[in-house]
């Protein structure tokens, strides 16, 4: 702490310098910054589950999101604007309203949770997000990540 005395006769004046206190809270901005984007970057992608037996389900409608930010309902290709029409027509000429979400693992959560607003939007009743079926080895070694 440095301490100034006034030049014209008087009282003694105090001042604090501050210059180490602003360093420390500098340093530890930037090492919040860094992990947080770090923290972010990696919670943002989806990983889609792994299937140890899987059996193919022919109820409901199956939308499929790609990493090109392409939808398709039912094998068909639907521009995002006529989504949720298509969605809600696809799921009017089936008996369950049960929407089975695929997409490939690079999507983001946030878009996957958008999609899966608009089928809600549109009828669904319940949600499904399709599995990869396991080779091998791959299902244990994944459950241990």
């Amino acid at each position: 702490m440095a301490v100034s005395v006034p030049s014209g006769g008087g009282g003694m004046f105090w001042e604090i310098n501050i210059t180490p206190l602003t360093d420390i809270f500098l340093v530890l901005l930037i090492i919040f910054m860094v992990t947080t984007s770090v923290a972010v970057e990696s919670a943002t992608h989806v990983d889609l589950p792994l299937a140890g037996n899987t059996s193919p389900e022919n109820k409901g409608v199956i939308v499929t999101y790609t990493a090109n930010h392409e939808l398709f309902v039912n094998s068909k290709d639907v521009p995002e604007r006529e989504f949720e029409p298509a969605l809600a027509e696809a799921l009017g000429r089936v008996d369950v309203k049960v929407v089975i979400f695929q997409g490939d693992r690079t999507v983001l959560l946030g878009d996957m949770v958008r999609i899966l607003n608009v089928a809600k939007a549109a009828g669904a009743q319940q949600i499904a997000i399709a599995a990869k079926r396991a080779m091998g080895g791959q299902l244990s070694s994944s459950a241990s990540n």
